[in-house]
């Protein structure tokens, strides 16, 4: 009998949409922290943190961070892969899915599908708080599109590095947990604050991680603002990350089958 690849990842694209809808308290508790950090830091530090930057206080702070919050809530949905794929792993319906004739790719492609999807609405919840606290971006129309765009690649991105860490992982609890340092690292870049104001090897560390061309290129297209080469910078890094993502979690995929 034959495969159909296609047909198979869109059935598997409807089993993680569904049980993402049977389930909304997951995708409620991983937007809740970008919200929350998007709050904290604009009321509470913003101010203060406004004023060091650029002397404009907490508007002007608003507009710095808010893209910093909307990558991480990339990287905090994101996480919910590696959970997913966990639990897939535990449960034993891999095994099931073994005995019957779908395509192989099918089973990963749908957790990336539905997940891409699921951050994307995640990036328009918190991208309507952002612009409720004050964020004013002056993107045009075309910037928009290339955001969305850009957005939409660097899910894809982190997606398949977490579905190899969900496949990684011994347990669900552990890959709840070895996610968390994509959330973290944005703060030892510029996602809150200027490199320049940082330690001299903090800021070594800081301007070469993956998350500070990542930060500047989309606070570039939301501000409208010169960007030179970080853009391709940023999109280079998504690249090898989707690349070495993909390759290791479908070497974890055919050991375990």
């Amino acid at each position: 009998m034959t495969t159909y690849p296609v047909r198979d990842s869109a059935t598997m694209l409807r089993r993680n949409l569904k049980r993402m809808l049977r389930y909304p308290s997951m995708t409620v508790t991983l937007v809740a922290m970008p919200v929350i950090f998007l709050l904290l830091f604009v009321f509470i530090l913003g101010e203060t943190l406004g004023a060091g930057i650029n002397g404009g206080g907490r508007a002007a702070y608003a507009n710095y961070v808010a893209p910093a919050i909307i990558m991480m809530t990339v990287m905090s949905t994101v996480q919910g892969t590696a959970i997913s794929v966990a639990m897939d792993m535990t449960e034993g319906i891999i095994t099931r899915f073994r005995t019957m004739h779908i395509a192989r790719v099918s089973v990963l492609t749908g957790h990336v599908i539905g997940s891409v999807l699921q951050a994307m609405l995640a990036v328009g919840i918190v991208t309507l708080v952002a612009l409720a606290v004050g964020f004013r971006p002056t993107a045009g129309p075309l910037e928009w599109l290339a955001t969305a765009g850009f957005l939409t690649v660097l899910a894809f991105a982190f997606v398949w590095l977490c579905v190899a860490l969900g496949l990684a992982a011994g347990t669900v609890e552990t890959a709840s947990n070895t996610p968390m340092v994509l959330v973290l690292l944005p703060f030892l870049g510029s996602g809150f604050v200027p490199t320049d104001s940082m330690p001299a090897a903090v800021r070594w560390f800081a301007e070469y991680q993956p998350f500070t061309p990542i930060i500047e290129a989309l606070r570039g297209l939301l501000t409208d603002a010169p960007v030179g080469n970080t853009v391709w910078i940023a999109l280079a890094w998504c690249a090898v990350i989707a690349l070495g993502g993909y390759l290791w979690s479908k070497r974890l995929f055919d050991r375990a089958s």
